[in-house]
């Protein structure tokens, strides 16, 4: 039976994860939408919406939800009405939000309240700020689970959900950086003016509740990095608070050794990953992506406690300065087997087989805490 699919996106991090499901599904024969809000709508990020728009054969419809500088509370409140004010027009079949970033939370209440199918993907995990409460109150307003890892399993049924709405498929976006890329590496450094053929990538974050202390801690690792004298491209980072503070340094720092991007096309990231020394920061694509890939990569500050662990990936204060030139002498340009704790790459099509067997649509909607 066709079903109305309803893909909730707000940054370009959880379009890269939520793409290949929303392509598997629409491949699958449902009707599949993008509710396109966040960081895709500002400028200063490249507007990637215009990714979103380049999907083939889903509908896209777009809410600016948010101003730079706005609270997060504002943006939870301006994306809790435009979001209600769509449900009540559109009543999708199923919802689909993930992680956990503010846009996921409002419309993860959204469906609650009025009593909308939704599932949340990669619930269950731990990080080190305010995003692991953001996730956990997903999963408990989630109707529907689409987990990374057994390990993610037992937490959210650790947290009352019944263990038949919990689906272990692994991260979404490994299946797509599992194949080729579509691009070569000569065609990504031209794309965005990347001189060097030896580079490390850099994406580091604001963390919420580390507000006031963002900018030592981005002069801090960007020094470091600086003292090296090796190359990076940087990725900007994301619009939560403490980011204008980062940007402050980026904006220091010296043209003929940091290439710095707003953001960058998916394939042509994965490509630049496939490619790179190292990964460096605080993204999950560090403790996630590049072990995958088999990069090394280094984590930096508490965004990501207790995330995950591999062989390729080492943790780092901002102001260790020295633990940092050691990582970049030892680690730079070494490659790793490929680390599957979270997935082999074929998410997408355990998802479209799951929602597209009846059983999927028959559970209640009126939720209840399931003793474990």
């Amino acid at each position: 039976m066709k079903r109305s699919l309803l893909f909730v996106t707000g940054t370009r991090a959880d379009f890269g994860k939520l793409e290949p499901l929303a392509v598997a599904a629409r491949d699958a024969g449902h009707a599949v939408s993008f509710w396109v809000t966040g960081m895709h709508m500002l400028d200063r990020y490249g507007l990637t919406r215009k990714e979103v728009a380049r999907v083939p054969g889903v509908t896209v419809h777009e809410y600016l939800n948010q101003r730079p500088g706005d609270p997060q509370d504002h943006v939870l409140a301006k994306t809790v009405t435009g979001f209600s004010d769509f449900i009540a027009e559109h009543r999708p079949d199923l919802v689909v939000i993930h992680g956990d970033r503010i846009e996921a939370l409002a419309c993860a209440l959204v469906t609650a309240t009025n009593y909308v199918r939704s599932a949340h993907i990669e619930g269950g995990e731990v990080s080190g700020t305010i995003d692991e409460i953001f996730r956990h109150c997903n999963s408990k307003l989630a109707s529907h689970h689409f987990v990374s890892s057994q390990e993610a399993r037992r937490r959210v049924m650790a947290m009352g959900e019944p263990h038949e709405t919990i689906h272990v498929i692994g991260s979404p976006e490994l299946d797509f950086h599992s194949a080729p890329s579509g691009v070569t590496l000569d065609e990504v450094r031209d794309r965005y003016e990347i001189p060097w053929a030896d580079y490390g990538i850099v994406a580091f974050h604001p963390v919420t509740s580390e507000a006031a202390t963002m900018g030592q801690q981005a002069r801090d690792l960007f020094s470091a990095l600086e003292v090296s004298g090796r190359p990076f491209v940087v990725i900007a980072p994301n619009n939560d608070p403490g980011s204008e503070e980062i940007f402050g340094v980026l904006g220091d720092l010296p043209k003929d050794r940091f290439r710095i991007l707003p953001s960058m096309r998916f394939a042509h990231f994965s490509e630049l990953m496939k490619n790179a020394a190292c990964m460096i920061g605080n993204s999950s694509a560090g403790v996630r992506e590049a072990p995958f890939l088999g990069t090394p990569s280094l984590d930096v500050g508490t965004r990501q406690t207790n995330r995950a662990a591999a062989p390729s990936l080492r943790g780092v204060k901002a102001s260790d300065a020295a633990a940092i030139a050691d990582f970049l002498a030892e680690e730079w340009g070494k490659r790793y087997p490929r680390h599957d704790a979270f997935g082999q790459g074929n998410a997408a099509t355990r998802f479209a087989e799951i929602v597209s067997d009846p059983a999927f649509w028959t559970g209640d909607l009126q939720k209840r805490f399931h003793d474990q």
